[in-house]
């Protein structure tokens, strides 16, 4: 298919990933919230709802050699996220399986981590209106809303286990409430801010399912220096360092 584009995953040595131009293509929010989450050693598995490409389990099997399942709705979106885990001989670590959350949770074995990186924009909020079918519904909240995600999170979250998620900080109160509606207690909150002196666009928040009260607000982390360029912890993640 010529919309294809072969890239390599940020600056890791040997990790490659194909993207298609029409579809979603992994950002810095998909990068923030792979480094996020809590990988400790009663990790037993992570699921990631809503996969897309792949990138998040891609960038995790960096963190752990735990069995990651990538659970994506989009047919076009799973055929692309299996030709990167081949691409990248992790099918043994990585299994992507073509279903709704919502259903794909009711018979599942209990994990100890469900990350998200979720539509963004509720049905009828503009993001942008060109958009085609695959991007209206990786932005917005067609296939699946906030309360849902976080309702499927709970559903296969064993006792304690974490459930992070990259969203817009104008959703927080709501993520909050939602979160303690089904039990998932909220556990470390960090804001990402484009630049020193802006307001934070983005945040990252993790939360333990049965979980005791009590969050921790995370040093600020800031994604651009003044020129533009990205900030040292950024580039860290994007594994510039990785080698030198």
């Amino acid at each position: 298919m010529n919309n294809e584009v072969t890239n390599y995953l940020l600056a890791y040595e040997n990790m490659k990933i194909i993207q298609r131009k029409d579809m979603f293509n992994f950002s810095l929010d998909t990068v923030l919230l792979a480094h996020f989450c809590t990988i400790n050693k009663d990790l037993n598995a992570i699921v990631d709802f809503g996969t897309n490409n792949a990138a998040i389990p891609l960038l995790l099997s960096r963190r752990t050699d735990k069995k990651i399942i990538g659970v994506e709705i989009q047919k076009d979106a799973v055929d692309l996220a299996i030709k990167n885990v081949e691409l990248n001989q992790l099918g043994d670590q990585i299994e992507i399986v073509h279903s709704d959350i919502k259903d794909y949770v009711k018979e599942q074995k209990k994990v100890k981590l469900v990350v998200c990186n979720p539509p963004f924009f509720k049905v009828g909020e503009r993001s942008n209106l060109n958009d085609n079918e695959y991007l209206q519904i990786a932005r917005h909240e067609i296939k699946i809303n906030l309360e849902e995600i976080v309702q499927s999170a709970a559903a296969i979250l064993d006792n304690k286990g974490r459930f992070a998620m990259v969203h817009r900080p104008d959703r927080m109160i709501e993520i909050i409430n939602c979160m303690q509606k089904y039990d998932i207690e909220p556990k470390r909150i960090r804001f990402v801010y484009p630049k020193v002196g802006k307001d934070s666009h983005i945040f990252l928040i993790e939360g333990m399912y049965k979980g005791n009260k009590g969050v921790k607000i995370e040093a600020p982390l800031y994604a651009h220096e003044d020129d533009g360029s990205y900030s040292a912890e950024v580039r860290k993640m994007f594994g510039e360092d990785e080698h030198e």
